[in-house]
């Protein structure tokens, strides 16, 4: 029997016949079809900016950062306006609770299940808007907090000097955490010191690894901000560490020994976010920062979205240019004509494997969903 995604993907070869009539002759538009699937190959989606009506003045929006869904299918979003860090949705786009003032620098948010219930692991970057003018960023240290589905405070992870792992002079700025089955803790520190530092499920320091200029060069990380659990194959379990500024995503065995990198051209990817068989991701900027002709070249919007498959492959860049591959090698994948995305910060993936994408800079615009078909 034809499931869900059988049924879209037969409507869309429809409208993609009926579009090939002339009906530019007609109308003189192009086919709205042609501007509302994105995507290559097996992964393409349908766009819709607009399933949530969030009004951006009464419900608090800067950057949406990150985005999962909880084991009741609600939509959790950690965004940076301190009046409301954390949206739910239902999937309708329906606002269902807002909670969160603690972390001007909301940035990662990770959930794990924790014995049957819902654990959140929130990242403060750090970085904060001056509260003179509203605009100028302020760097200082961050911290990790675990808290329950509704926003308990469990305990927080501080400063590493406090366990003897960095000096008082390092900065610490975390950006993102993984959680294995165990328990232990990884927390990458992307804007800050650009380690990544593991506990044990209590908070007792284990080891870090990465850092930058090290002798042995595979474990240089640089803007580690992203890091998630691969347990794509049960026997062996690994870390995807993101190095964004090096463009690439780097495996590590769980006692930080490395494994591989894989490059990525021109990508600057964000967290991977691992669903089936493959990793997803946002690409928070494609082009080379040196060579804009802009003040503040990290405010260029040239952001989409990836799908890489298990064989490190990207195989689509939804929002981008289709991916080639030329003696094994990604060429370099260019934002679309249609500028569909400002900044891919982060997706998450709902059971009907629609996409969810946030954005930083994204002009205080909700999450885009995307719907596979």
């Amino acid at each position: 029997m034809p499931g869900r995604r059988d049924f879209l993907r037969t409507g869309v070869l429809a409208t993609a016949s009926v579009a090939s009539m002339p009906l530019f002759a007609i109308t003189g538009k192009a086919s709205p079809t042609d501007q509302e699937i994105i995507g290559h190959g097996d992964f393409r989606y349908k766009v819709d900016k607009e399933w949530t009506n969030v009004n951006p003045f009464s419900t608090f929006i800067d950057n949406c950062h990150e985005m999962v869904q909880d084991s009741k299918g609600r939509l959790i979003m950690i965004g940076d306006d301190p009046r409301n860090n954390v949206l739910v949705f239902d999937k309708s786009g329906k606002i269902l609770d807002s909670w969160g003032t603690y972390w001007p620098g909301g940035h990662g948010l990770t959930l794990v299940d924790e014995g049957g219930e819902d654990m959140l692991y929130i990242s403060e970057s750090g970085w904060m808007r001056s509260k003179s003018d509203g605009a100028t960023m302020i760097r200082q240290n961050g911290y990790v907090a675990k808290t329950t589905i509704d926003g308990k405070m469990i305990f927080t992870i501080s400063h590493p000097m406090t366990v003897g792992a960095y000096t008082p002079d390092m900065k610490f700025q975390p950006t993102e955490t993984a959680v294995a089955p165990n328990g232990d803790i990884y927390v990458a520190d992307g804007y800050g010191s650009d380690y990544v530092l593991q506990y044990d499920q209590n908070g007792k320091f284990i080891r870090k690894f990465g850092g930058r200029n090290n002798a042995d060069k595979n474990y240089d990380l640089y803007s580690a901000h992203g890091i998630a659990f691969d347990h794509r194959d049960a026997a062996n379990p690994r870390l995807i560490v993101t190095s964004r500024s090096s463009k690439s995503f780097k495996y590590f065995t769980l006692d930080g020994k490395w494994i591989k990198t894989v490059e990525l051209a021109n990508l600057q990817v964000c967290r991977a976010v691992i669903h089936g068989n493959n990793v997803y991701a946002g690409v928070c900027w494609s082009h080379d920062f040196g060579k804009v002709d802009a003040p503040k070249p990290w405010l260029v919007q040239t952001g989409f979205t990836m799908v890489m498959d298990k064989n490190d492959r990207v195989i689509s860049c939804p929002g981008g240019e289709v991916p080639v591959y030329q003696d094994g090698v990604l060429q370099p994948v260019n934002q679309d004509k249609a500028k569909t995305f400002y900044h891919g910060h982060d997706v998450c993936i709902d059971e009907d494997e629609s996409m969810y994408v946030c954005q930083w800079n994204g002009e205080r615009t909700p999450p885009v969903k995307l719907t596979r078909v």
